[in-house]
Formats: structure tokens, sequence, C-alpha cells
């Protein structure tokens, strides 16, 4: 029996992302939908001859009527599946400060890092596609949000950069949704279709049902793949200057007395940037929550030579003060 090319095409992508694995687990984030069904299916069959525990894990965010039904539901369908643990949880989204994708978000892989840690997971999986990265990459460029942004999605990355915890994985990036729907098809996997994919409140659903299919019909085939092309080069570069940020981080930032600004001047705005946006990162602002608008207010104070001292509110309860000849971060203690 010839096997179909899109369930082929998943498996392969899981593959490649197995490789190396150490750890006794692997966590699978399943939602439900044609994605995450189609990676936790290539996990499970990528697994069988690998002494690897596949666990599958769904995160209720309380936003939809019926969400704990739908939670028993994927629970049941994860294990018809074939896999051999499952694990939920149900999160309250606070979205003070953010969006309430970004909220959900945030609070989703906060649960799924904790999940990874309790079964001893060292990869995190997650059903992000092509598109989802076009949609990303598309959404950051029209909020003017900058390289970071507009980079997109990462393959792999810590929720804690400085964490031993799990690494989340996102698999799929190369593959179209269409071809996720397809291997659940030829896999008999019925999928659950999210209603906040058409609700046009959100930007997401906006670009995904309007935006992009216009972009497709006027400039032509190929729109998705470009613009995750350009996610995938700019983060490339990004890398390279946060490298560079890094090192220059390490060698003009103290943690007690900060920045002396005549250390900042000479750099480029570029690398000025990622330098400021490490030091308030390292003070506790939450990176979410950090904006180009603070790092712009940041970078102005090097140049500030009245009204002294200024203070910025950044995320977090930290306070950038500029006195003197310093630049230094103070966060408020917790109540």
């Amino acid at each position: 029996m010839t096997l179909d090319p899109s369930v082929a095409a998943v498996r392969v992508a899981v593959r490649r992302r197995l490789r190396g694995l150490e750890s006794p687990a692997v966590l699978v984030a399943c939602s439900g939908g044609a994605d995450s069904l189609a990676l936790l299916a290539a996990t499970v069959f990528e697994t069988r001859r690998l002494d690897v525990r596949v666990v599958g894990a769904i995160v209720d965010h309380g936003l939809q009527e019926g969400s704990a039904d739908h939670t028993a539901r994927v629970v049941a369908q994860m294990v018809r599946l074939g896999v051999d643990e499952t694990a939920s949880g149900r999160v309250r989204v606070d979205a003070a400060g953010l969006g309430p994708e970004a909220a959900a978000r945030e609070a989703r892989y906060d649960v799924l890092d904790q999940m990874g840690r309790h079964f001893g997971a060292s990869r995190v999986l997650l059903g992000h596609t092509l598109d989802d990265q076009a949609e990303t990459v598309l959404l950051g460029l029209a909020r003017g949000s900058g390289g970071r942004s507009i980079g997109g999605m990462r393959r792999a990355f810590h929720r804690d950069e400085a964490s031993d915890g799990p690494v989340f994985w996102r698999p799929l990036l190369d593959l179209r949704r269409s071809q996720t729907e397809a291997a659940c098809r030829a896999e008999g996997i019925e999928w659950w279709q999210d209603p906040h994919n058409d609700d046009s409140r959100f930007a997401r659903s906006r670009v995904r049902r309007t935006v992009l299919p216009v972009l497709e019909r006027e400039l032509g085939p190929g729109i998705a793949e470009a613009l995750a092309r350009t996610g995938e080069q700019l983060q490339a570069d990004g890398e390279v200057l946060d490298a560079l940020a890094e090192q220059r981080h390490l060698e003009l930032h103290h943690d007690t007395t900060g920045f002396d600004v005549g250390d900042l001047a000479p750099l480029d705005l570029a690398l000025r940037h990622r330098v400021l946006r490490l030091a308030a990162l390292r003070a506790g602002c939450p990176p979410s929550e950090l904006t180009s608008v603070h790092i712009k207010a940041l970078a102005e104070q090097v140049w500030n030579t009245t009204h002294l001292p200024r203070r910025i509110q950044l995320p977090g309860h930290v306070t950038a003060i500029r006195e003197g000849d310093v630049l230094r971060f103070v966060r408020a203690p917790l109540a």
C-alpha cells in the first residue's frame, strides 16, 4: 500500500526533530486541530521503535463555552491515537498588558513548560505550520514591530532562555496547513475547527481568511512561502546581532551600576537597542510586554542631558533611571 504523501511529509518532519532525543519522554501539544493531531499521530508512529514515551497534552484556556467538554474529547482522541500518557491543564488567561491571543499563548506555554518538566520531557512539540509562520510575519510587518517580530516564530526555543527546562520545537514549519489536513484525512482522523479561526475580531483570523487570499490573488501564488522565507532570513541575521549584543552587554553592563552612557553611544543603533533590551530583560521585564516603544525610549536616554534624573517605567515593575552619566535599571520589590 502506497503511503499518502502528506502523511509521509509530516512523519519525515517529525523524524528530523526527534534525532538525538535523550530524554525518556516527548510532550506533544494538541489542541484537537488538524495540525496538532497530524503532529501527534506522526510522533506516535516515529517513536514506536524508540524507548520514548509520548505524552499528549492539551491546555484549556476557558475562553469558549464548552471548553471542558472539548478538552475531554481531545484527551480521548489522543488515547485512541496511541499516546503513552495524556495531560490536561486549565489556565486563567490574564490579558492585562497583552491582547487575548498573546495572553493565552503565554499562559499555554507556561503550562506546557511545567508539564514537560513533570514528565521529564526534553522536547515539547508544537504544531505550527508554514501558514502560521506567514501570518505571523505579515502581522509583524503590519504592526511595524521590528525585525524580531517580522522574523516570525523560531523553530526551537526555551520558554526561559536561562532555564534548563524543555526545548519547544516546531517540526511542521516547512509544511502547509493543507498538508496536515490531508494527512488527517488519509489516516481517518477527525479534527476540530476552532471557531476563533473564523472570528473577525481577531487580527490573525482576518489575515488568514481575507488578507492572505487577497495577496495570493493579486500578486500570484507563493506569497505564504515568500513570507515564511523572509522570516527565516531575518532570524538568521538577528541571531548574529543577538550574539554580538550579548557580548557587548556582558562587557558594558553591571547589574548594580548599570551602563555608562558614554560606552553605549558608539554602538550601532541595532546593536545598542539589543544591548538595552537585554539589560531590561535581565532586570525583570517580561519579554512579551517589552516593546519597541520601550526600547526607543531607553535609547533616547543615551543622548539626554536635560531634566535629569529621568525615569522610564518599564513592564514588570522595572524602572530605568538616567542620572549623570549612568543609565541603570531598578525593579520594585513585589508586594
